[in-house]
């Protein structure tokens, strides 16, 4: 065998060994222990059209987190104001894209209106103006800035939501943005469809307010209570019977202190009662502002408020310091599982509602499986059949490449851990039409040789240099095809997208060089008159 002969025989062997190597863990379970760690363990994963489970497409509300930012603003305004000492007489947001500020005098007002220039550089300034015997300013938030805390918060959000099915325990999951406000969530292979789509989609706001008890709740409308205050619910599930009782409390409107500072959260089971409860840790800001807090307000209520509800409202007994703290209520250990969950992933920027809701059925994905295959075995047969009959012993080569094709592919996608879905195995049999146009373009291009009375050899050599360019140039044109999909393209459709652009660059390996070097070995041992073609 020459040397040409021997690196191209070598470098197919090498691939089916290492195709096969990567596909064992595919193909054979469980693993043996000696395998672990040693060899490797990633497999071809099944996508959710052929496992079955939940197909999720949710909308971000990005109007919520602008506002919401604004309100951070209003917070942080007051705290400003109150600890230089500047007097106002109300600070709020009075639309979607602006905040007011109202002052006693013009003194003040001037004085607050630099300091915002210089803290605020990005937002558009009100000039301060008399507003009924008193001077107000006005915020504006820019479309321009709006926009992009609405890209930032959907950006946000499918972050948020990946942790959380990270923490949920969820393998391959689909998380991709689609559209400005759209978010595509695919959980393949889920047995509680319902317990996680409510863990995605909770806001999880946590916020500790203090409880207004100068208002008695049970009297306490919305009309009749301060302006600073708000009317909420304090649920609690009653172990044995199940009942739930909804209590209102009266709590002040602004956060002490929020969610965003808490660094951990976990599950613990309380020795005196035994009911799981949610430890909390905040970082070095929220430990100093929970120590202030709980220092200014011993012996007051703080309600612990997630999504406006309270969970549990206790009495301030001392000073906490450390930065811990617990939330406890009347749920199961799944409830505060799952409260954990979403407190350690953080909370959503915006509110997200589920515009679509699929779930897939296991034995739909069954049929799903069977029926690609058997379209897949037959598509094959047909090829093998119709190569072999009209190109007779040429034929023959043309379907082992075919297979080597089809071994290098799903040892390829073996090998990245790739998802197969149903386009996938679409592309699969796409694959095995592409390998046979290429070598029917070959061996036309040697038929054409060999009526020129060129000999085996000569019109063999023409035909693969003539056919090059043509299959170089299709398989081309087909990878940016393949590339633009899988750039664009979400779930199944990338999935199709990757074993595409790895059957078109596996099949100019098989055609172009697999072939011919079993054509050359032929032709190198044997003296051959006429092609069998």
């Amino acid at each position: 065998m020459s040397k040409g002969l021997t690196w191209r025989f070598s470098l197919i062997v090498l691939f089916i060994l290492v195709s096969f190597l990567y596909l064992t863990p595919t193909l054979v379970s469980p693993l043996p222990s000696w395998w672990q760690g040693i060899l490797p363990k990633d497999r071809i994963h099944l996508g959710l059209d052929l496992q079955g489970g939940t197909h999720l497409v949710m909308e971000v509300d990005t109007p919520k987190a602008v506002e919401g930012a604004l309100d951070l603003i209003v917070t942080d305004l007051e705290d400003s104001l109150a600890s230089k000492t500047l007097r106002y007489k109300k600070i709020a947001r009075i639309a979607a894209d602006r905040v007011q500020l109202t002052f006693y005098d013009r003194g003040t007002a001037d004085a607050v209106q630099k300091m915002i220039k210089e803290k605020y550089p990005t937002l558009e300034l009100v000039p301060p103006y008399d507003d009924g015997g008193f001077v107000s300013m006005q915020l504006r938030m820019g479309e321009k800035e709006a926009q992009e805390r609405k890209d930032r918060a959907v950006a946000q959000a499918l972050e948020t939501i990946r942790n959380r099915i990270d923490q949920f325990g969820v393998s391959e999951p689909v998380i991709a943005r689609e559209g400005l406000t759209h978010i595509v969530v695919q959980l393949p292979g889920i047995k509680d469809p319902k317990r996680a789509i409510e863990l995605i989609g909770r806001t999880a706001r946590l916020e500790f307010k203090l409880v207004d008890e100068s208002v008695n709740p049970a009297t306490a409308t919305p009309g009749t209570i301060p302006e600073d205050d708000e009317i909420l619910v304090e649920k609690r599930t009653d172990a044995t019977t199940g009942a739930v009782t909804e209590t209102p409390l009266v709590v002040k409107k602004k956060a002490m202190i929020t969610g965003d500072l808490l660094t951990d959260a976990q599950v613990r089971i309380d020795s005196q009662f035994n009911r799981p409860y949610v430890a909390i840790e905040f970082n070095s800001t929220g430990a100093r502002l929970f120590d202030q807090v709980t220092a200014a307000n011993v012996g007051k209520r703080f309600a612990i408020v997630l999504d406006n509800t309270i969970y549990s409202a206790p009495v301030i007994r001392e000073r906490i310091s450390g930065g811990s703290a617990q939330i406890s209520g009347s749920f199961t250990e799944k409830e505060a599982s799952d409260l954990a969950i979403v407190l350690r992933a953080g909370s959503l920027p915006a509110p997200v509602k589920i515009v679509q809701n699929v779930t897939v059925g296991p034995s739909l994905g069954q049929d799903s499986i069977h029926k690609g295959l058997m379209a897949g075995l037959a598509g094959v047969a047909l090829v093998v059949v119709f190569m072999a009959f009209y190109y007779k012993l040429s034929g023959v080569v043309a379907n082992f490449g075919m297979v080597l094709n089809v071994v290098y592919l799903m040892g390829a996608l073996a090998a990245l851990g790739a998802t197969l879905t149903l386009p996938g195995i679409a592309a699969i049999v796409l694959l095995i039409g592409m390998s046979v146009d290429s070598n029917v373009l070959i061996f036309e291009r040697i038929r054409e040789e060999l009526r020129l009375g060129k000999p085996p050899k000569a019109a063999l050599d023409a035909g693969y240099d003539k056919a090059f360019l043509t299959i170089m140039d299709s398989h081309v044109t087909t990878l940016i095809t393949a590339a633009v999909l899988f750039q664009f393209g979400t779930g199944p459709v990338k999935g199709f997208a990757v074993s595409l652009s790895l059957g078109v660059i596996i099949n100019l390996f098989t055609s172009l060089l697999g072939t011919k070097a079993i054509f050359d070995l032929v032709l190198s041992r044997v003296r051959v008159k006429r092609l069998s073609i």
